[in-house]
């Protein structure tokens, strides 16, 4: 079916625009960047899960944002060091859509989740006394639940109205991965209602929930401020501090890029800023939300206490075994 609406059985990625003799210096930056963004959220997910510390709504959402930043890195990252490594930087037709949908789940689910974390701080700091009360476990489960779903839907929409095109003519991406932009100008048929939901639907999963976001914290803000004691001012500003440096970044670069307007962007200035929000954001983050968040320093040395007490009675064991099978064959 895919055969007869379009003679494009794959397309070329042009990858970054570097100099030939810079390549190898990049390729083993970015391949440093992407294990360093692999080993942060991976950890930062191992560690919520084993420690019952951790088991509250703010890391249950941080844990999900963790796994959304792996995955999200991991879609074009590889193929990116794998086409800066090859003669050919060539994507299967099937492999491009595939690539384009699961960029769209994951960015989207990044996108809901800051939301749900957003509302999770505010009322932390608005309604302290009720917080368990209202983040129960059957809401907090039910906004994670809601927000794969949104973004599943949003992502299939997209990915299903771009496969009805048709590509007969150029097959050279400008990118280094399968952009939903740089597609529709490959395009050779009506593209008109992909823009028009892309228009949509951007508008409602982009604009809404950064304005949800900026409303939590502008109560936040007016509910600090009515308190006196500087002890609670500092407490208040240290329990959002984490979630606005990941909210400023995420939306900083994914505004500049996709809804200021880019009469003067270059396909370069486009490429480096996309690089920003699928490469750099999500190595940030374990870091943003690691070194400054004691809970998690915390967490990490009750580990490392439970591998050294398990270590010292594996010993322990050990030369008590070799120390009775001596005593035996004596």
């Amino acid at each position: 079916m895919i055969g007869n609406q379009t003679s494009v059985s794959e397309f070329l990625l042009l990858g970054l625009p570097i100099q030939p003799q810079h390549k190898s210096l990049f390729y083993v930056l970015l391949l440093a960047m992407y294990l360093t963004t692999v080993l942060g959220n991976l950890l930062i997910t191992v560690l919520i899960h084993l420690d019952s510390h951790l088991h509250t709504p703010m890391y249950l959402f941080l844990s999900n944002l963790s796994f959304s930043d792996l995955c999200f890195s991991s879609v074009t990252m590889p193929k990116l060091l794998q086409i800066m490594q090859s003669q050919v930087p060539s994507i299967p037709y099937a492999g491009c859509l595939a690539q384009m949908y699961f960029f769209l789940l994951f960015g989207d689910l990044e996108n809901f989740l800051l939301v749900a974390m957003a509302y999770d701080r505010y009322v932390a700091i608005c309604f302290p006394l009720h917080y368990t009360s209202i983040m129960s476990p059957k809401l907090c489960l039910f906004l994670v639940a809601l927000s794969w779903v949104l973004t599943t839907f949003h992502a299939l929409l997209h990915t299903l109205l771009m496969a009805r095109l048709s590509f007969c003519a150029d097959n050279r991406i400008p990118h280094f991965f399968c952009d939903m932009s740089a597609l529709l100008k490959l395009a050779c048929s009506d593209t008109h209602v992909n823009e028009l939901v892309i228009f949509v639907m951007g508008s409602t999963f982009l604009v809404i929930p950064f304005l949800l976001i900026t409303m939590s914290y502008v109560r936040i803000v007016s509910s600090i401020i009515k308190v006196s004691s500087a002890q609670s001012i500092h407490k208040a500003f240290f329990t959002c501090a984490s979630h606005l440096s990941v909210v400023s970044l995420f939306y900083g670069t994914v505004i500049g890029l996709y809804l200021i307007p880019s009469a003067n962007n270059s396909t370069v200035n486009e490429t480096v800023m996309a690089l920003m929000y699928t490469v750099v954001t999500p190595m940030l983050n374990p870091f943003i939300y690691s070194l400054r968040n004691r809970d998690m320093k915390g967490a990490l040395r009750r580990i490392d206490c439970r591998k050294k007490t398990l270590l010292s009675r594996m010993v322990t064991l050990s030369i008590f075994t070799q120390f009775y099978s001596l005593h035996i064959l004596n």
